[in-house]
């Protein structure tokens, strides 16, 4: 009999450096700071990897990027 636990964990998410979340979003780097530093922030904050290092956790940019498709308006020609 296996008397282990199956804990099962959810893997951390991916961390993105800046230049793979300015592929993925299309915004650059001016504009992703910019939007931190709203009060509130309109773009998600980054971690800290290093002294000199930060990176955005993949599962936030991309929530960001489905709620900026949800608040587009239905129906409007491009």
């Amino acid at each position: 009999m296996d008397t282990t636990k199956n804990t099962q964990q959810t893997p951390p998410g991916r961390l993105l450096r800046l230049t793979a979340v300015e592929g993925l979003t299309g915004l650059r780097k001016s504009t992703i700071y910019a939007g931190m530093a709203n009060k509130p922030p309109t773009f998600p904050t980054p971690v800290r990897i290093s002294a000199r290092a930060v990176a955005w956790r993949e599962s936030d940019v991309l929530a960001w990027i489905a709620a900026r498709a949800d608040a587009r308006p239905q129906g409007v020609a491009k």
